[in-house]
């Protein structure tokens, strides 16, 4: 029987906050957290939980812990989930669970083999507003869709950042790191796969840092010839309400959609969905609750249930990204 205790194997960004506090609410028990490298954060969230910190990773692993949580520098995840794989236990990652080429490779290879669950933080699934836009494209509602616009601006504020961050090798890069989203939800939101990607990626910023591209844009064609536009960037003002005002653009053959995923400070600070087509004037829409969060849509599959997110959805959306990344135009 799965016990009810986690642990932490690296500590390194704020995403991991989350997945703290909802294997709290569903009633599991951390045991404690490791982190070899940089301890600042893990110390914080071990005052603020009450986590013991603890240095025998062996020993941590060989406990009764049946899932593990990881935030580790996103080159070095790859490491820790063949390290549970070793150990028998479940992982849950924040975004991105690899960085290259050789990363997918050995994250297909574990999948493969399937001896363990793995799951990544796909927020954006759980976000009411994508949810409803979801529902509506699956009833038919925009008719077929011909075309998905995501706009992801981000806030830097490098001073708060570490060094990693900056670092292509560490961190993957803008494409890798932001856009892993979007890639799954064009997958999810569509049904269709990727069929094509042209990308570029441009510096405008931080000299001192060669490797750090602060923009980039991706077209992509999916299956059906859907066409799709993505965006993101790291210039989002420190003045903003959210990390970034971010939103998405969907046109159908019978309507069109527009969400606001951090709200509108002219409208209303909630996210916001708004529809029109051919019957309905443009029109706000009320949005429904995910039925389960992606914490438990993770736990669901770990128990053999019926789930949401599989291993093929992580490994397609982390392959989209890495295409993406590799063949980008570089703009300096």
């Amino acid at each position: 029987m799965q016990s009810n205790e986690f642990c932490i194997i690296g500590c390194r960004h704020g995403h991991i906050v989350e997945f703290i506090k909802e294997m709290f609410e569903l009633g599991y028990m951390c045991k404690g957290i490791y982190e070899a490298d940089e301890p600042s954060l893990a110390q914080a969230l071990s005052e603020k939980f009450s986590i013991p910190i603890v240095s025998d990773l062996e020993a941590m692993l060989k406990s009764n812990v049946s899932i593990v949580g990881s935030s580790a520098i996103n080159n070095e995840k790859i490491d820790v989930i063949e390290k549970c794989e070793e150990y028998g236990k479940h992982i849950m990652l924040d975004k991105p669970i690899v960085t290259s080429r050789q990363g997918l490779n050995r994250l297909e290879a574990v999948f493969n083999r399937g001896k363990i669950q793995v799951g990544m933080q796909l927020t954006s699934r759980e976000r009411k507003s994508i949810v409803t836009l979801k529902q509506k494209i699956d009833k038919g509602y925009l008719g077929d869709i011909v075309s998905i616009t995501m706009r992801k601006p981000h806030r830097l504020s490098p001073a708060k950042r570490h060094p990693w961050h900056f670092s292509k090798e560490q961190n993957g890069g803008i494409i890798v790191d932001l856009l892993i989203h979007d890639f799954d939800l064009l997958r999810w939101l569509t049904g269709k796969e990727v069929r094509r990607i042209n990308s570029c990626m441009a510096k405008n910023i931080l000299p001192e840092y060669p490797q750090f591209y602060d923009t980039a844009t991706a077209g992509v064609l999916m299956e059906g010839n859907v066409l799709a536009q993505l965006y993101t960037d790291w210039h989002t003002p420190d003045t903003c309400w959210a990390f970034g005002d971010c939103r998405i653009f969907v046109s159908g053959t019978k309507g069109s959609a527009e969400l606001r995923l951090f709200g509108d400070p002219s409208v209303e600070m909630e996210e916001l969905m708004f529809c029109m087509t051919g019957e309905d004037h443009f029109h706000r829409v009320e949005l429904i609750t995910p039925a389960v969060s992606v914490v438990e849509d993770f736990l669901l599959r770990i128990q053999g249930k019926p789930s949401s997110i599989s291993h093929e959805d992580l490994f397609s959306a982390s392959k989209a990204a890495i295409e993406a990344d590799e063949q980008a135009v570089l703009l300096n």
